[in-house]
């Protein structure tokens, strides 16, 4: 099947998802990679500058160019997802994730967390970085630049019919890593 949301997404929606499901999204997204994800763990929800649980999560180091209009996204292609593993069921209780975008899957950890709060790990084709930028309308924000530098900062993007993405692993306990494995 065949799914357009706009962000954010309830947990009723979530649920009518399943394992080989195309979604696209519109709305608000963030990059966050393995120290976005480290340094915001540390620090209190309630103090963030943005609300992560009304966005989806992505997976991304993008390529950003500074212009006279702000910022654009010149490539935004997703990164290996697996690294964020060792954090991934943390982050998605304590901010409330209930969609993520990657490459190359999650672990039992992410599995578990999803089922139990109801969300999605979707699937973006490696190396579709140009196809991602120009679905990005706008760069609200870019939190931590200086910290982190450029491809760990966290990008607010502003996207509309983002996709394709393809539901991998599924709230209802489906990993299609796990099916194709066996």
């Amino acid at each position: 099947m065949e799914y357009h949301f706009k962000l954010p997404v309830d947990s009723g929606e979530i649920e009518k998802l399943h394992v080989g499901d195309v979604i696209y999204i519109t709305g608000k997204i963030f990059t966050a990679r393995d120290e976005a994800h480290h340094m915001m763990l540390e620090k209190d929800k309630n103090n963030l500058p943005f609300d992560p649980s009304e966005m989806a999560l992505y997976h991304c180091g993008p390529l950003m160019k500074k212009t006279d209009k702000g910022w654009q996204v010149v490539s935004a292609g997703p990164t290996t997802s697996s690294r964020m593993e060792i954090f991934e069921d943390e982050f998605i209780e304590k901010y409330g994730i209930n969609i993520i975008i990657g490459k190359g899957g999650m672990g039992e950890r992410t599995e578990k967390a999803l089922q139990k709060h109801t969300g999605i790990y979707t699937a973006y084709t490696g190396g579709a970085g140009a196809l991602a930028a120009d679905k990005v309308e706008e760069v609200p924000s870019v939190y931590w630049l200086d910290e982190l530098g450029m491809p760990e900062a966290v990008w607010i993007f502003k996207v509309k019919e983002f996709g394709p993405l393809v539901v991998a692993i599924d709230s209802h306990g489906r990993s299609i890593y796990r099916e194709i494995k066996r």
